[in-house]
């Protein structure tokens, strides 16, 4: 009963936030370049935030994966949005993981291209409100070799920012940052949207410049530049042993 008043008022509060209050970014809404067969020095994979449009929505999205762009090179960047089986919805943040399985699924599939078809691509990822909740409930859960080419997620809005420690379980924390504004209500544990929730794109050239450090470093120590050097890694190691509300 209380989380479906708390998605009430919730579903009150977007209805009632003219699309100019909420600091849009980037561009397009939607982003398929890894789908569509790029192969870039990098590949940013990022979740929307509920009720947003397209499979980057449009407000941290887009105009994080145009940050990079803009710093590391258009060329250099593959911008994929997950979208497919995650809806989006308001009412699937009431789940247990803040979001369906089969959102979970959808993006763990597109870790799963990008190490397949892209081995020699350093990823970075990110989510906003709900698809933050998805990038927490997915990411740990990579298989080995697919998450050590993951070097770098920011989260903005996180709703499972409180139950989850401010970080991503099975991922390293070093490798994550968190903006949760204090007056964000979903950032302490609820799903009340606040005024909080509304004004990331202020922080997206911070973010920005922390997945860029963060593939600084990759490259630099040369350390997981391929998939199939983690999983021929792992498999040495064994046989010696015998995973909004936004608008």
């Amino acid at each position: 009963m209380l989380s479906a008043i708390m998605l009430g008022l919730l579903a009150a509060t977007v209805s009632c936030s003219p699309i100019s209050q909420r600091q849009l970014g980037g561009s397009s809404s939607t982003s398929d370049e890894l789908q569509d067969g790029d192969c870039r020095d990098v590949i940013f994979i990022f979740a929307r935030g509920s009720t947003e449009p397209g499979n980057m929505g449009i407000t941290v999205g887009p105009s994080t994966c145009s940050a990079l762009k803009d710093s590391l090179g258009d060329d250099a960047v593959a911008c994929q949005g997950v979208g497919g089986a995650y809806l989006g919805d308001l009412g699937s943040n009431a789940l247990p993981d803040g979001t369906t399985q089969a959102a979970l699924d959808e993006s763990t599939k597109m870790f799963n291209l990008a190490s397949s078809q892209c081995p020699n691509s350093k990823v970075v990822a990110g989510g906003y409100s709900q698809g933050a909740a998805v990038m927490a409930g997915s990411i740990g859960t990579l298989d080995t070799a697919v998450k050590a080419q993951v070097k770098g997620v920011v989260l903005y809005g996180y709703t499972k920012n409180l139950q989850n420690g401010g970080a991503i379980p099975d991922y390293p924390e070093e490798q994550t940052k968190v903006f949760c504004n204090a007056s964000d209500g979903v950032c302490s544990g609820t799903l009340m949207v606040t005024a909080g929730h509304l004004t990331y794109t202020t922080d997206v050239p911070e973010a920005a410049s922390f997945l860029e450090e963060k593939i600084g470093s990759a490259t630099a120590s040369g350390a997981g530049s391929t998939t199939s050097e983690a999983a021929a890694g792992e498999s040495s190691s064994a046989s010696g042993l015998g995973g909004f509300f936004g608008i």
